[in-house]
């Protein structure tokens, strides 16, 4: 059992929760994840890990309520327990020898990003940052990002926060501006990442995208996580979760991911109690 040392509604459909799980924050690096389960009946789901803490032997996850799982994960308070919390899982996020780089963090994405920002600012990266967000009520992890960015852009879809606009507007912009820079790393919804690769494949920047697929137990056996990169099928949880976006085949991961999506609602309906629509 894993204990809940904090809870924090970062808005009201993004929650932090800080675990007491020493062994994993012993080894864990920027871009891993864990899988959990909320009890022994729950469903695995992975989340990438937002930060540790070595010293109090804690790691942070911040995640979307998006499914069933994720509603009773919502529904813990600290000093709960949660049944499983197994990792690091996945390799972690290829910094070496980067002198600057460009964030992308589309939403909840933003908090999978942070611990990849905050490790190139600690080696001495200049880090641009570009934060992605519907509207200026959804924002998340503002004050962290400006802390470790040289510098930090801040876009809402309706122009209520920050810049009006896409996360693609202010990164064409920044690759517009003559400035040279070694990678962009872009983590968010697929979409965005697919958007995000076209336009930097325009100006041959190499481009990183962490994948979200569907996984099951995280070591390679189950398959559920495969992803067609440059034609050869790799699996998200040992081959990734970061790939190079101007190889992978978004369109059909897209569809992939939406697969189970009928029986997904369902089961989110009977968890909360909510009927199904459609």
């Amino acid at each position: 059992m894993f204990k809940i040392l904090e809870r924090e509604e970062l808005n009201p459909t993004v929650t932090r929760l800080v675990i007491e799980a020493p062994a994993v924050a012993e080894k864990a690096k920027a871009g891993q994840f864990i899988i959990l389960r909320v009890d022994n009946e729950g469903e695995r789901i992975p989340l990438t890990i937002a930060k540790t803490d070595k010293a109090v032997g804690s790691v942070t996850v911040i995640f979307q309520i998006v499914g069933s799982e994720t509603f009773l994960l919502n529904q813990k308070n600290q000093g709960d327990f949660i049944t499983d919390f197994v990792g690091p899982l996945g390799r972690p996020t290829k910094i070496e020898g980067i002198k600057r780089a460009i964030i992308v963090g589309g939403g909840v994405g933003c908090a999978i990003s942070l611990p990849v920002a905050i490790a190139m600012h600690e080696q001495g990266t200049k880090v641009h940052t570009i934060a992605g967000f519907r509207s200026k009520d959804i924002v998340i992890l503002e004050k962290d990002f400006r802390e470790i960015s040289d510098e930090f852009i801040l876009m809402t879809d309706d122009g209520s926060y920050g810049e009006k606009g896409l996360v693609t507007d202010a990164l064409r912009k920044l690759l517009e501006s003559g400035t040279q820079f070694d990678e962009v790393i872009a983590i968010g919804p697929v979409i965005m990442m697919k958007f995000v690769s076209a336009v930097t494949k325009e100006f041959g920047v190499k481009t990183s995208v962490s994948m979200n697929p569907i996984m099951l137990d995280g070591t390679g056996m189950c398959g559920c996580c495969r992803v067609v990169v440059d034609g050869e099928l790799k699996f998200a949880c040992v081959d990734g979760p970061d790939f190079d976006g101007h190889l992978v085949d978004f369109d059909r991961l897209m569809k992939r991911n939406t697969i189970y999506k009928e029986q997904e609602s369902v089961h989110y309906c009977r968890v909360t109690g909510k009927e199904v629509r459609g």
